[in-house]
């Protein structure tokens, strides 16, 4: 049984224009739901070996604010990466850790998520990651696999999906997160 925790970056900051997308920030809205999350990462899912994360500024800023205390494995390749991409990267980098985060970005993240976890008709947790994996989301997906090499499509089951919103109604998407 492996474990894998997916982090989206946290709200960007739109302010300059002029950067790149790749260095593009966080507003304040997104500081702060990053810190929330990362208080909630640390009492939830156990205990984390390695982090494989985009160096997006962006990704770079919600670790850093996060309060996170994981050996992290900056990866280019995660970037705007497809879902296929990202699970090869998991395989790539997890190495002989139970427990990986993987902080990246969207559509590739939201996508993994689907393609990793079984879809059970029932699941309240399945149905609201279906609906969206808003910035700073957080999903633990257990694999049912001895090896990371084995990590494929349906392999997963949700177990828990949280936002930003759902510890602080006030960085709901009525506020603008």
């Amino acid at each position: 049984m492996k474990r894998l925790g997916l982090l989206r970056h946290a709200k960007s900051d739109w302010d300059d224009m002029s950067l790149r997308d790749f260095d593009r920030g966080l507003n304040d809205r997104g500081r702060k739901g990053a810190q929330l999350m990362g208080e909630h990462i640390s009492d939830h899912g156990g205990q984390w070996q390695k982090l494989v994360a985009s160096p997006a500024e962006r990704v770079k800023r919600t670790i850093e604010a996060s309060g996170l205390e994981v050996p992290v494995v900056w990866e280019e390749r995660a970037y705007l990466a497809d879902s296929d991409s990202l699970l090869k990267l998991i395989v790539e980098h997890a190495g002989e850790a139970d427990a990986v985060l993987l902080a990246a970005h969207n559509p590739g993240l939201h996508d993994l998520a689907l393609e990793l976890s079984a879809s059970p008709d029932d699941s309240p947790l399945y149905t609201e990651l279906l609906a969206k994996f808003p910035t700073a989301a957080f999903a633990v997906i257990d694999l049912n696999i001895a090896s990371w090499d084995e990590l494929a499509h349906g392999c997963g089951t949700l177990t828990h999906f949280a936002r930003p919103r759902d510890l602080d109604p006030e960085l709901g998407p009525q506020s603008g997160y």
